[in-house]
């Protein structure tokens, strides 16, 4: 069976510099893939690359066995959920209605999406009665963390993009949402992609770890291999954790 996500050959060149060079990449159905790396690594690149909202000058990236130019790219992001910072939420939308917005593009009966938006709340320690008819800025930065995680789950894709969700987060609602989502990665089984710059964290939740350097991948590894690492990279990341 192919990976869920591939990647063969990729380069990306942004204003005439190679962001990502020979980028060879598989993730597999219902793990949790880390790409680890400094600012400027490439590995959100690498991220934008799955949802075609960018396209290697060479190479090919695939999503459940099909070239991303294949794929029509509103049908390719219906099928990926997608957290960034603060959740990226419509501020003019109630949590509801932000939640709701993945299954009302997908058409689903309107009392469908009702409940899967209670229970897409519920999921994320969120009472749907108390915080439904709020507006994000009536949140704490975690809770509209944790109503990006609902509105990226509530239309069920096979396949989610998380970049850096938690590095807006003060240290203990990070290390709580942390340990959410890893409970919920190991529940829900679903594909997972995440970028981040926190070593930590990238040993806490992947279940392997791609190190990014100057658009090149070393690994990935899994965690236990990433810490006996003895390239100048890793231990540089390692340095990190003393």
């Amino acid at each position: 069976m192919p990976a869920l996500i591939g990647f063969r050959g990729v380069e990306v060149r942004l204003g005439g510099r190679a962001v990502l060079s020979g980028l060879n990449l598989d993730v597999e159905e219902g793990e949790t893939l880390v790409l680890l790396g400094r600012s400027g690594s490439g590995k959100t690149t690498a991220l934008r690359l799955v949802n075609a909202m960018l396209y290697p000058a060479s190479g090919e990236v695939r999503v459940e066995g099909r070239a991303t130019r294949e794929w029509d790219p509103i049908r390719l992001r219906r099928r990926i959920g997608y957290v960034i910072q603060e959740g990226g939420l419509f501020p003019h939308f109630t949590v509801a209605r932000n939640v709701a917005l993945p299954a009302a593009l997908e058409q689903w009966p309107a009392a469908r999406i009702g409940e899967r938006v209670r229970e897409m709340l519920s999921l994320v320690n969120l009472d749907p009665d108390r915080y439904g008819s709020r507006y994000p800025r009536e949140l704490s930065g975690g809770e509209r963390q944790r109503v990006g995680v609902a509105r990226a789950l509530a239309a069920d894709p096979p396949i989610l993009l998380f970049d850096e969700p938690f590095g807006a987060l003060d240290p203990v609602t990070r290390a709580e949402l942390q340990n959410e989502f890893g409970a919920l990665a190991r529940r829900l089984r679903k594909t997972v992609l995440f970028v981040t710059h926190d070593v930590r964290e990238a040993l806490k939740l992947g279940t392997r770890i791609g190190l990014m350097r100057g658009g090149r991948m070393e690994g990935p590894t899994t965690p236990g291999e990433f810490l006996r690492s003895q390239s100048e990279e890793a231990r540089a990341f390692q340095a990190c954790m003393d």
